[in-house]
Protein backbone atom coordinates (compact mmCIF):
# COMPACT_ATOMS: atom_id res chain seq x y z
CA UNK A 1 0.00 0.00 0.00
CA UNK A 2 0.96 3.78 -0.99
CA UNK A 3 2.24 5.71 1.86
CA UNK A 4 -0.63 8.40 0.62
CA UNK A 5 -3.52 5.54 0.80
CA UNK A 6 -1.76 4.27 4.22
CA UNK A 7 -1.97 7.87 6.25
CA UNK A 8 -4.79 9.35 4.07
CA UNK A 9 -4.89 11.93 6.52
CA UNK A 10 -1.74 13.73 6.78
CA UNK A 11 -2.92 14.81 2.98
CA UNK A 12 -6.30 15.32 2.71
CA UNK A 13 -6.19 17.15 5.99
CA UNK A 14 -3.80 19.46 4.86
CA UNK A 15 -6.05 20.65 1.99
CA UNK A 16 -7.84 23.80 1.82
CA UNK A 17 -10.68 21.59 0.12
CA UNK A 18 -11.01 19.36 2.91
CA UNK A 19 -12.11 22.82 4.76
CA UNK A 20 -13.99 23.70 2.06
CA UNK A 21 -16.15 20.53 2.06
CA UNK A 22 -16.86 20.74 5.52
CA UNK A 23 -17.95 24.44 6.16
CA UNK A 24 -21.43 24.58 7.05
CA UNK A 25 -20.53 21.81 10.01
CA UNK A 26 -22.97 22.49 13.07
CA UNK A 27 -20.75 24.94 15.22
CA UNK A 28 -23.52 26.04 17.31
CA UNK A 29 -24.13 22.31 18.40
CA UNK A 30 -20.58 21.73 18.55
CA UNK A 31 -20.58 24.65 21.61
CA UNK A 32 -23.46 23.70 22.49
CA UNK A 33 -21.61 19.66 23.67
CA UNK A 34 -18.50 21.76 24.87
CA UNK A 35 -20.40 23.55 27.36
CA UNK A 36 -22.40 20.69 28.01
CA UNK A 37 -19.47 18.45 28.32
CA UNK A 38 -17.38 20.79 30.80
CA UNK A 39 -20.31 21.08 33.15
CA UNK A 40 -20.07 17.43 33.47
CA UNK A 41 -16.78 17.68 34.09
CA UNK A 42 -16.66 20.17 36.80
CA UNK A 43 -13.45 21.27 35.49
CA UNK A 44 -11.53 24.16 37.78
CA UNK A 45 -11.67 27.41 35.88
CA UNK A 46 -8.02 27.94 35.02
CA UNK A 47 -7.82 24.14 33.87
CA UNK A 48 -5.42 22.86 31.68
CA UNK A 49 -6.81 21.57 28.37
CA UNK A 50 -6.07 19.29 25.31
CA UNK A 51 -7.60 19.86 22.33
CA UNK A 52 -6.18 16.69 20.42
CA UNK A 53 -7.14 16.59 16.81
CA UNK A 54 -8.36 20.42 16.91
CA UNK A 55 -8.09 20.89 12.95
CA UNK A 56 -8.09 24.78 12.35
CA UNK A 57 -8.65 25.48 16.47
CA UNK A 58 -12.28 26.31 16.44
CA UNK A 59 -13.04 24.58 19.50
CA UNK A 60 -10.15 25.51 21.03
CA UNK A 61 -10.54 29.03 20.41
CA UNK A 62 -14.44 27.96 22.35
CA UNK A 63 -12.63 26.05 25.26
CA UNK A 64 -9.82 29.28 25.81
CA UNK A 65 -13.32 31.75 25.93
CA UNK A 66 -14.48 29.00 28.50
CA UNK A 67 -11.79 30.17 30.88
CA UNK A 68 -9.72 27.20 30.06
CA UNK A 69 -5.78 27.41 29.50
CA UNK A 70 -5.70 25.45 25.95
CA UNK A 71 -3.27 23.67 23.57
CA UNK A 72 -5.03 22.97 20.41
CA UNK A 73 -2.88 19.89 19.03
CA UNK A 74 -3.20 18.51 15.16
CA UNK A 75 -1.12 16.42 12.64
CA UNK A 76 -1.86 19.17 9.51
CA UNK A 77 0.69 22.03 10.00
CA UNK A 78 -1.31 24.04 7.74
CA UNK A 79 -4.54 23.38 10.04
CA UNK A 80 -1.81 24.33 12.82
CA UNK A 81 -0.29 27.55 10.86
CA UNK A 82 -4.28 28.77 10.69
CA UNK A 83 -4.78 28.16 14.08
CA UNK A 84 -1.92 29.92 15.36
CA UNK A 85 -3.51 33.76 14.35
CA UNK A 86 -5.88 33.17 17.43
CA UNK A 87 -2.89 32.28 19.98
CA UNK A 88 -3.01 34.28 23.33
CA UNK A 89 -1.35 33.77 26.73
CA UNK A 90 -3.23 30.95 27.45
CA UNK A 91 -3.95 29.52 24.22
CA UNK A 92 -1.47 27.79 21.98
CA UNK A 93 -1.51 25.36 18.99
CA UNK A 94 1.22 22.80 18.26
CA UNK A 95 2.02 20.23 15.64
CA UNK A 96 1.93 16.37 17.03
CA UNK A 97 1.13 13.22 15.89
CA UNK A 98 -1.56 11.24 18.79
CA UNK A 99 0.49 8.69 19.38
CA UNK A 100 2.48 10.62 21.19
CA UNK A 101 2.28 11.18 24.71
CA UNK A 102 2.76 14.86 26.17
CA UNK A 103 5.09 15.33 28.62
CA UNK A 104 2.74 17.98 30.45
CA UNK A 105 -0.07 17.06 32.21
CA UNK A 106 -3.98 18.04 31.14
CA UNK A 107 -6.61 18.06 33.42
CA UNK A 108 -8.95 17.47 30.52
CA UNK A 109 -8.36 15.90 27.25
CA UNK A 110 -11.16 16.26 24.33
CA UNK A 111 -11.01 14.41 20.92
CA UNK A 112 -14.08 15.72 19.36
CA UNK A 113 -15.99 14.86 15.92
CA UNK A 114 -14.66 11.14 15.04
CA UNK A 115 -11.13 12.03 14.86
CA UNK A 116 -9.69 9.20 15.78
CA UNK A 117 -9.51 5.54 14.11
CA UNK A 118 -7.68 6.84 10.94
CA UNK A 119 -4.80 4.17 11.58
CA UNK A 120 -4.09 1.91 9.42
CA UNK A 121 -2.17 -0.67 11.93
CA UNK A 122 -4.97 -1.83 14.67
CA UNK A 123 -2.17 -1.38 17.10
CA UNK A 124 -1.94 2.45 16.35
CA UNK A 125 -5.44 3.01 17.84
CA UNK A 126 -4.34 1.38 21.08
CA UNK A 127 -1.26 3.49 21.48
CA UNK A 128 -3.20 6.41 20.75
CA UNK A 129 -5.54 5.70 23.40
CA UNK A 130 -2.21 4.73 25.68
CA UNK A 131 -0.90 8.47 24.99
CA UNK A 132 -4.29 10.57 25.99
CA UNK A 133 -4.40 8.27 29.51
CA UNK A 134 -0.36 9.40 30.04
CA UNK A 135 -1.32 12.80 29.25
CA UNK A 136 -3.53 13.41 31.96
CA UNK A 137 -3.25 14.45 35.41
CA UNK A 138 -3.65 13.01 38.32
CA UNK A 139 -7.56 13.85 38.25
CA UNK A 140 -7.84 14.25 34.69
CA UNK A 141 -10.57 12.97 32.36
CA UNK A 142 -10.22 12.39 28.50
CA UNK A 143 -13.23 13.00 26.16
CA UNK A 144 -13.58 10.90 23.67
CA UNK A 145 -16.44 11.45 20.62
CA UNK A 146 -16.80 8.97 18.00
CA UNK A 147 -19.64 7.94 15.53
CA UNK A 148 -21.86 5.20 17.01
CA UNK A 149 -21.08 2.71 14.26
CA UNK A 150 -24.28 0.82 14.44
CA UNK A 151 -26.32 3.66 13.36
CA UNK A 152 -23.76 5.03 10.76
CA UNK A 153 -23.70 1.59 9.04
CA UNK A 154 -27.75 1.28 9.30
CA UNK A 155 -27.94 4.29 7.32
CA UNK A 156 -24.94 4.86 4.97
CA UNK A 157 -25.70 6.77 2.65
CA UNK A 158 -23.84 5.38 -0.69
CA UNK A 159 -23.83 8.39 -3.04
CA UNK A 160 -24.32 12.43 -2.44
CA UNK A 161 -23.35 15.05 -4.34
CA UNK A 162 -22.79 18.84 -2.34
CA UNK A 163 -22.02 22.24 -4.03
CA UNK A 164 -19.85 23.98 -1.72
CA UNK A 165 -18.18 27.55 -3.16
CA UNK A 166 -18.58 26.63 -6.68
CA UNK A 167 -17.23 23.36 -5.76
CA UNK A 168 -19.18 19.99 -6.81
CA UNK A 169 -17.93 17.27 -4.72
CA UNK A 170 -19.04 13.87 -5.61
CA UNK A 171 -19.26 11.46 -2.81
CA UNK A 172 -19.46 7.19 -2.32
CA UNK A 173 -19.34 6.02 1.06
CA UNK A 174 -19.19 2.10 1.48
CA UNK A 175 -17.62 -0.64 4.43
CA UNK A 176 -15.08 -3.00 3.57
CA UNK A 177 -12.96 -4.91 5.96
CA UNK A 178 -13.88 -3.09 9.09
CA UNK A 179 -13.60 0.24 7.81
CA UNK A 180 -16.11 2.95 6.59
CA UNK A 181 -14.55 4.68 3.48
CA UNK A 182 -15.69 7.73 2.14
CA UNK A 183 -14.25 9.04 -1.44
CA UNK A 184 -14.63 12.70 -2.39
CA UNK A 185 -14.13 13.58 -6.14
CA UNK A 186 -14.51 17.03 -7.77
CA UNK A 187 -12.86 19.66 -10.05
CA UNK A 188 -10.96 22.74 -9.67
CA UNK A 189 -9.05 24.66 -11.98
CA UNK A 190 -9.30 22.44 -14.47
CA UNK A 191 -7.82 19.96 -12.30
CA UNK A 192 -9.38 16.58 -11.14
CA UNK A 193 -9.09 15.62 -7.30
CA UNK A 194 -9.78 12.96 -5.60
CA UNK A 195 -9.43 11.37 -1.79
CA UNK A 196 -10.80 9.16 0.21
CA UNK A 197 -11.18 9.09 3.81
CA UNK A 198 -11.14 5.31 5.94
CA UNK A 199 -12.04 5.56 9.53
CA UNK A 200 -12.12 2.12 11.46
CA UNK A 201 -15.81 0.99 12.47
CA UNK A 202 -14.77 0.78 16.21
CA UNK A 203 -17.77 -0.19 18.76
CA UNK A 204 -18.19 0.36 22.20
CA UNK A 205 -17.22 -3.42 22.82
CA UNK A 206 -13.46 -2.33 20.44
CA UNK A 207 -13.18 0.76 22.56
CA UNK A 208 -13.58 -1.50 25.96
CA UNK A 209 -11.18 -3.73 24.62
CA UNK A 210 -8.56 -1.43 24.10
CA UNK A 211 -9.04 0.46 27.32
CA UNK A 212 -8.66 -2.78 29.02
CA UNK A 213 -5.60 -3.21 27.80
CA UNK A 214 -4.81 0.24 28.69
CA UNK A 215 -5.41 0.32 31.70
CA UNK A 216 -7.75 2.87 31.21
CA UNK A 217 -11.40 3.39 33.14
CA UNK A 218 -14.34 3.82 30.93
CA UNK A 219 -16.38 6.33 33.41
CA UNK A 220 -19.33 6.80 31.50
CA UNK A 221 -20.81 6.67 27.81
CA UNK A 222 -23.23 9.56 26.20
CA UNK A 223 -25.06 8.84 22.62
CA UNK A 224 -25.52 12.76 21.69
CA UNK A 225 -24.66 16.20 22.35
CA UNK A 226 -27.20 17.09 25.18
CA UNK A 227 -25.54 14.28 27.42
CA UNK A 228 -28.21 11.52 26.48
CA UNK A 229 -27.55 8.10 28.05
CA UNK A 230 -25.39 5.80 24.35
CA UNK A 231 -28.12 3.52 23.28
CA UNK A 232 -26.40 0.93 20.15
CA UNK A 233 -29.87 1.61 17.97
CA UNK A 234 -30.73 4.61 18.30
CA UNK A 235 -27.23 6.91 19.29
CA UNK A 236 -25.96 9.46 16.66
CA UNK A 237 -22.78 9.31 19.04
CA UNK A 238 -20.37 7.28 21.22
CA UNK A 239 -19.28 9.81 23.64
CA UNK A 240 -16.93 8.01 25.94
CA UNK A 241 -15.18 9.40 29.33
CA UNK A 242 -12.15 7.82 30.62
CA UNK A 243 -9.22 7.95 32.75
Amino acid sequence: MQESQKNWFKNWFDTPFYHILYKDRDYAEAQLFIDNITNYLNLPDDARVLDLACGRGRHSVYLNQLGFNVLGADLSANSIDFAKKFENENLHFVVKDMREPFVEKFDAIFNFFTSFGYFENENDNLIALTAIKNSLSEYGFAVLDFMNVHKVLENLMQNEVKEVDGIVFTIKRWSENNFIFKNISFEYNNENYEFTEKVKALTLANFEEMMEQAGIFLLDTFGDYKLHKFNEKESDRLIMIFK
